[in-house]
């Protein structure tokens, strides 16, 4: 339990740090201290790797302010853990023991050894993927700045713009959009994914074996090509002649594809959310309560979560007591944990949606706010998202806005301390109590 406070106390720190820098006249356009609330609420949306804003960025930060924020949402991304180990690797100093147990369950690796070298290559490749994004970005925006600034954002899925209508400007250039979409990607599969796709290769040519992928980089491209043809399946079905009316063939291909990818934990849109039908911000939220590959900046229950919740429902169909995938068995303690953590998020959720319906009353009597903008407001924060629809974010009260924060916070956080708790400790009974049956369904 120790470890699991240090991390979130980490975080809560470098939140507190962020919020005085944003509201300090260094960082704000107009010069002066001022924005307590706001700053507050735009640092835990940066290092949650959310998204969410109560402010318009351009005009609320000055440049500097907005490096900072970069700042925030790309330590928020690699982790405190990650990013203090690699600074402990830096000096020389060796990992303990907790500390490199714990950044086994963040990236999901199955041994000690080579943990050092695979956090310094965790780092490295963060920055080359980010680099050559802002290469190929900037030879259509023709503006550096703006180029880092989408290259770090896409691939860190979170989701603040410095340019009106988020990815909206970009619309006609495929490019762009798909770049863009590329970076989410590839933020959102995980280090350890992105790893193992760079490395099998290299191995088989070195030492003669056969190198492999292993499963858990087969389940997550699997199914996350899956959920990217149902999501674009979806949008395309349901908008074609809605939100994508008017527009040519070609452009609504792309669209589609786009808005199929940002659901996962991105927060950037080329549609407005408003404008979308309800079935497909229902789609969203699917999206969104699924999220990411575990050791990647996307939150949610986890995509891995999700096939092993799938293999294990079709075992039990067919009657067999084992969840098997690709002719692998998987332990009972990774369905236990996967289970554990479906239940605690979908709990989380109705807790936050139960939180903003109580501290939003008057605004949805008076009709400011909808009951369903305020759904999908929690499951984006839950899932640290970032998507809204229209202007609720803004519009929320300042109790409001703190169930936000406490959500976007947890969310970060939550699921990775499920699985270290179930981890750190395993409880075995001594007495056998006798069988009973009991009615379900």
């Amino acid at each position: 339990m120790r470890r699991h406070s240090s991390i979130a106390l980490g975080f809560l720190v470098l939140i507190a740090i962020g919020a005085v820098v944003l509201a300090s006249p260094w960082t704000r356009a107009a010069g002066t201290w001022g924005g307590w609330g706001n700053a507050l609420f735009t640092s835990f949306s940066a290092v949650c790797v959310t998204g969410l804003s109560v402010v318009d960025i351009a005009s609320e930060y000055s440049l500097f302010g907005q490096c900072v924020l970069l700042f925030l949402v790309e330590v928020g991304c690699l982790g405190l853990m990650t990013c203090g180990t690699f600074l402990l690797i830096a000096i020389g100093r060796r990992l303990s023991l907790s500390r490199e147990f714990s950044l086994m369950n963040a990236y999901g690796v199955a041994e000690v050894h080579g943990l050092k070298g695979l956090i310094c290559w965790v780092v490295c490749s963060m920055v080359v993927i980010e680099a050559l994004g802002a290469v190929a970005l900037y030879a259509r925006m023709g503006d550096w700045y703006l180029a880092v600034f989408y290259s770090i954002m896409s691939f860190c899925n979170a989701g603040f713009s410095i340019l009106p209508g988020s990815l909206a400007s970009f619309a006609d250039d495929p490019f762009v959009v798909v770049t863009c979409a590329v970076l989410t990607v590839l933020g959102g599969i995980g280090f350890l994914v992105i790893y193992n796709l760079c490395t099998f290769k290299f191995l088989r040519r070195k030492s003669g074996g056969k190198g492999r992928l292993t499963l858990h980089t087969r389940v997550v491209l699997r199914f996350t090509g899956y959920l990217l043809a149902f999501a674009f399946a979806a949008f395309a079905l349901v908008e074609w002649e809605a939100s994508l009316a008017g527009m040519p063939l070609a452009k609504k291909l792309w669209v589609s594809l786009y808005q199929s990818v940002t659901p996962r934990t991105c927060g950037f849109c080329v549609v407005p959310t408003e404008s979308l039908q309800p079935v497909t911000r229902l789609v969203y939220e699917f999206l969104m309560f699924i999220g990411g590959a575990p050791g990647s900046a996307a939150a949610g229950i986890k995509i891995t979560t999700f096939a092993v919740i799938c293999y294990t429902m079709t075992a039990l169909c067919r009657g067999e007591a084992e969840t098997i995938i690709s002719r692998r068995l998987i332990p009972v303690d990774v369905v236990r944990e996967s289970l554990v953590i479906l239940m605690a998020l979908i709990v989380f959720a109705g807790v936050v949606t139960g939180a903003l319906f109580w501290t939003e009353a008057a605004h949805v009597a008076s009709g400011k706010v909808a009951l369903d903008a305020l759904f999908f407001e929690a499951v984006s924060a839950v899932t640290t998202t970032g998507l809204s629809v229209g202007t609720t974010t803004a519009d929320l009260t300042m109790a409001g806005r703190a169930v936000i924060v406490v959500a976007m916070f947890m969310g970060r956080l939550g699921a990775l301390t499920v699985v270290m708790m179930i981890g750190d400790r395993e409880t075995k009974r001594h007495v056998r109590f006798p069988t009973e049956e009991i009615v379900v369904g």
